[in-house]
């Protein structure tokens, strides 16, 4: 009997961490011991890892053995140390030859049968990994893809722990170890088009603007203007995420089990939807042990959406502001403490009163809301959580004669329809601002308008001379915060992407003024400055 080694990997929020494991196999009374800082599931290796060894026809060693799963400071948590244990145990037992697998990083789940069942978090544990030094990964073939995203890794996939020992032993060759084999895409679904909204110009608008910038939005308005529908196509129009961009978003929702199987890169920003009824954790994150991504880091780079947003709990729309500031999320629990990224934008819908008849057509209005009843549910989402919003958008109904006219109810569909701009065109606009910005923005940490915070924006780049002057008296009267001002201005700068402009000049403060605080808001800030 002797001592074997290999290696495994602890996932700690989406940091991984090289974990050496160890088994000793002696002289004593036959027992196990596991030396690990360790959640309950794994704690009860031992079990499972017996079933799977005895039902591979290999034999469990009726000596003391001893476990190391080092550093011992890591936390280790779930059953992806399940294969690495078991293959080092047989080797430690002399029934493989260890030197083969000292090289290799091993990760995997085992069923009582000694199936290799998939586990959560495979990229980025082999990412996390392969800047840490090793090349040689063994996983399960249901994460071949996912593993192989990596990088330039030999990774080899096994279905059974049989297959590794035969491995091991030279018996045979390990299938799907070419690191340039291509990865199995199944193409994403088509994102829903802007061609399909009715009317609505100025919200389309406002949506463009948000893409360009990646601006947070609010929209406010009764059921059936298009709420919803602007939301969904938001994520149609923005840019393709980066490569690094990709890896990011697509460990978060390996850490989340979330991956398609036969498409393991996420090259387009997700969309996330959680319903009203979501508690904090799942929006923020949580779960039992270390915390798992929530609906923020899921839609990372790309866009979360609250519809209904004042029937959400306080808190959870109060836990937003910290992701909405910061661009993560740190989650600290008995187990540890995890940060997830969580750069995404916010897309909030709400109704203007609770019976949601509220803004219809007088002749259609059936609201029975007392005005304090509809003034308390516009306040559920509080005036903090507003201030950190860039767009606030008014939607009013669409006329019925242009659904007639669309084809809903009658045979005129077609010119209208054809009219109407697609998600493409608003693309190429929101892709060449976004150049505009980035070159402006080439060498600092922000790649978009957005990000920059107030005070950099305010000192290196300025708007044009005197266009800031709608703003003065704005500020003088405090309809808006310094926060406030800090957010148009941002959009100014956003909307001057979008026109080719170097600056903003006054046109872009007072239009971005109208989509933060309101129309009229915009008309008294231009009057005062007329007068002035």
């Amino acid at each position: 009997m002797a001592l074997a080694r290999t290696r495994s990997v602890a996932l700690v929020g989406i940091d991984a961490h090289l974990i050496d494991v160890e088994v000793d196999v002696g002289p004593g009374v036959p027992e196990f011991t596991l030396t690990a800082l360790s959640d309950r599931v794994l704690s009860q290796v031992k079990h499972r890892v017996r079933a799977a060894i005895t039902n591979s026809g290999e034999k469990w060693p009726l000596r003391r053995t001893t476990v190391s799963l080092s550093p011992a400071t890591v936390p280790k948590t779930g059953s992806r140390f399940d294969l690495a244990i078991a293959a080092t145990l047989l080797a430690a037992a002399e029934a493989l030859p260890p030197d083969r697998l000292k090289s290799w990083v091993v990760i995997g789940e085992l069923d009582l049968a000694g199936r290799v069942r998939p586990v959560t978090g495979v990229l980025p544990s082999v990412i996390g990994a392969y800047r840490a030094g090793a090349r040689q990964f063994v996983v399960p073939r249901a994460n071949v893809g996912e593993a192989r995203l990596a990088g330039d890794a030999a990774v080899a996939g096994v279905a059974s722990l049989g297959e590794l020992c035969a491995w091991v032993r030279g018996e045979r060759e390990l299938v799907d170890d070419d690191p340039a084999a291509p990865v199995l895409e199944v193409p994403a679904p088509e994102p829903p088009d802007f061609r399909d909204v009715l009317g609505q110009e100025p919200a389309r608008h406002a949506m463009e603007v948000a893409a360009a910038g990646g601006h947070h939005v609010m929209m406010l308005g009764p059921p059936g203007v298009g709420k919803t529908m602007l939301a969904e196509r938001l994520p149609g129009i923005l840019p393709d995420l980066s490569a690094d961009e990709a890896l990011e978003v697509t460990g978060l929702h390996s850490i989340a089990g979330r991956l398609h199987p036969g498409a393991p890169l996420i090259t387009r920003p997700p969309f996330c939807a959680p319903h009203h009824t979501a508690t904090v954790a799942s929006i923020v994150g949580g779960g039992t042990g270390l915390a798992l991504p929530g609906a923020v880091s899921l839609a990372n780079r790309g866009v979360l959406f609250l519809d209904e947003a004042p029937l959400f709990s306080p808190r959870v729309l109060d836990a937003l502001r910290e992701p909405l500031e910061a661009g993560t999320v740190t989650l600290a629990r008995a187990s540890g403490v995890v940060s997830y990224p969580a750069r995404f934008q916010l897309v909030l819908a709400a109704n203007p009163c609770p019976c949601s008849a509220a803004g219809q057509d007088a002749a259609l209005s059936a609201c029975s809301c007392p005005s304090a009843t509809a003034r308390a549910y516009q306040s559920k989402i509080s005036g903090a959580f507003r201030d950190r919003l860039d767009l606030v958008i008014d939607l009013l109904p669409v006329s019925r004669a242009l659904i007639v006219d669309s084809g809903v109810v009658g045979p005129r569909a077609v010119p209208l329809r054809e009219a109407a701009e697609s998600s493409a065109s608003i693309r190429a606009r929101v892709l060449a601002a976004r150049e505009r910005s980035a070159a402006r923005l080439a060498g600092t940490p922000w790649s978009t308008n957005a990000e920059v915070p107030g005070p950099v924006l305010r000192r290196r780049w300025p708007v044009a001379p005197g266009a800031g002057r709608p703003l003065r008296r704005i500020v003088e009267a405090g309809v808006l915060s310094n926060r406030g001002i800090d957010r148009v201005l941002k959009v100014a700068w956003t909307l001057a992407d979008l026109a080719g402009r170097a600056q903003p000049i006054s046109d872009d403060v007072r239009l971005a003024l109208s989509l933060r605080a309101g129309p009229a808001i915009a008309d008294v800030a231009g009057s005062w400055v007329a007068t002035a």
